[in-house]
């Protein structure tokens, strides 16, 4: 079930949050919080019944090893063998039919086993729960429920892409769920993020998708791809692949504070980045938050010396690249990123800084290079195979032509000079799909640059757990407006988010799914 369809937006959702706010008002607590679970597990069952068994049987494993960590008898072995479960089913589900097609490549064998389907949400519940094993392990989490545990890994909103919540945020809002008050506030607030969120998933992500999909195809087919039609495509995936996951991310929040529970902050604003390590901390924050907490700081972080530190930062971002999905492109990804972070390190460590240099040109140029690195590295991301994605990276490299469509071309009489020059020619036909690929990217550079984000949006009442601001940090000169925009409850907000829902609404006869459920 999707958030973008019709039976969530009129059925499910209407009926969850009825039953919610009835029994709200009858202070039934153990029924309320159930009532939560059941609606999740149904949500979960949606897709395919017979993985509720994986679900289940993974919230009843964790828990009861989570209560034999807490009492700290074999607490070690105990979390070598809890963690080793979890990994195994990820592993089975995740790499099998990976590890079985590098085996047949190496070997020039013709092993074979049926392909195994992915089940929705496991590398996000699976990397929730070991995160609690470990904090169990620390003696940092409290005595809770089995009903507030199973709340906290299959609630709803954030179940299938995230955020990655964490116990310690979670689990004290559920099990003090049964005082919520209903309030309105929170009625309008949910609806607002909702909607906004679902007007960057159906209109500007799958808007902008259409361009991206054709590009790809192209070098997949290894066919000859202009620079500029490459480059085309690599910013058209940028931009649908940030408004998809951040769409989805801030649904899952507005959903969320409809039942009076905040979720954690996924993303603020990472393509205003003005360094690598910067849009980590901006970009799926809840997956670079685990990441650093249970892999890079256990590994001894930055404490171990240069070579430790570079070791670990790769080590961390291999791993973060298989979590994305089994295949070459995602483990590249992976060490592409290890590579930008040590990078930075050295060059933060050991190039000074110009100081002749004005501010205003060094924040560009730290913006631009961030950019133009991250937007690489997301061609291994999106193409399907690795020959695809050296195909673009060649073609955004200028590699093999650089040609403008002639309808474009022969309107740049000026240019002509330059052109000959460069050696800058024209192809016939496309040219009003590339106009208007180039059109949406314009468009997108405008929101994500100079528009306020949601967490900033809705500073004044929340948005999430985390407290983030750009009102504190002007850091990022060019962000001009963020100060002058703040949602309220007020008519003309009420209308906005009346929009946005509207033309949401009006994609539900082409529903697509997030990119991120195939994670």
């Amino acid at each position: 079930m999707l958030f973008n369809s019709a039976e969530f937006l009129f059925y499910f959702l209407p009926i969850t949050l009825i039953g919610f706010l009835f029994l709200l008002k009858q202070q039934k607590s153990n029924l309320l919080v159930a009532w939560l679970v059941l609606a999740s597990l149904f949500f979960y069952g949606w897709w395919n019944p017979a993985y509720l068994i994986l679900i289940v049987f993974s919230m009843v494993f964790n828990f009861n090893f989570g209560k034999l960590l807490a009492a700290k008898k074999r607490a070690k072995l105990l979390l070598g063998i809890g963690v080793s479960v979890n990994l195994g089913f990820l592993g089975y589900f995740k790499y099998t039919n990976f590890l079985v097609d590098q085996i047949n490549t190496v070997t020039s064998t013709n092993f074979s086993i049926e392909t195994i389907i992915l089940p929705l949400a496991i590398s996000f519940f699976t990397f929730q729960q070991i995160a609690y094993l470990v904090d169990a392990k620390r003696g940092l989490t409290s005595e809770y429920s089995f009903l507030h545990y199973a709340l906290f890994v299959t609630f709803f909103p954030q179940l299938i892409a995230g955020p990655i919540v964490h116990h310690k945020q979670m689990l004290p809002q559920f099990k003090a769920v049964q005082n919520v008050k209903f309030d309105y506030m929170n009625i309008a607030i949910g609806l607002s993020i909702f909607a906004i969120g679902l007007f960057k998933k159906t209109v500007l992500a799958d808007g902008i998708a259409p361009y991206a999909n054709d590009v790809f195809a192209q070098a997949e087919a290894g066919e000859s791809i202009s620079m500029f039609v490459a480059w085309g495509g690599a910013l058209a995936y940028t931009f649908q692949l940030y408004f998809d996951f951040s769409g989805y991310s801030d649904m899952a929040i507005g959903i969320a504070r409809l039942f009076g529970i905040v979720l954690a902050l996924n993303f603020y604003s990472p393509y205003k980045a003005l360094n690598i390590s910067e849009f980590w901390r901006k970009w799926h924050i809840t997956l670079s938050s685990f990441l650093r907490d249970y892999i890079y700081i256990p590994l001894g972080g930055n404490r171990l010396g240069e070579f430790n530190r570079y070791r670990n930062l790769m080590i961390t971002m291999l791993l973060g690249g298989l979590w994305h999905g089994a295949g070459w492109n995602f483990l590249i990804w992976g060490a592409l990123h290890g590579s930008y972070l040590s990078i930075q390190q050295v060059w933060s460590q050991y190039c000074p800084t110009v100081s002749i240099i004005p501010s205003t040109i060094k924040t560009i140029l730290a913006w631009s290079v961030t950019f133009i690195a991250v937007v690489y590295a997301w061609v291994l991301f999106r193409a399907t195979s690795l020959d695809g994605a050296v195909t673009l990276m060649s073609a955004m490299s200028g590699m093999q032509e650089i040609s403008l469509p002639n309808a474009i071309y022969v309107r740049l009489d000026a240019l002509h000079p330059i052109f000959e020059t460069f050696n800058i020619t024209s192809f016939l036909g496309g040219g009003s799909n590339f106009m208007f690929n180039w059109v949406w990217i314009m468009f997108g550079f405008v929101i994500v640059l100079l528009l306020p984000n949601l967490q900033d949006l809705f500073n004044a009442v929340r948005f999430s757990t985390d407290k983030f601001s750009y009102r504190t940090n002007n850091a990022v000169s060019f962000v001009s407006l963020i100060n002058n925009i703040n949602w309220q409850p007020k008519r003309r907000w009420a209308l906005m988010a009346a929009v946005c829902f509207s033309l949401g609404i009006l994609t539900l006869s082409q529903v697509s799914e997030f990119l991120y459920f195939q994670f």
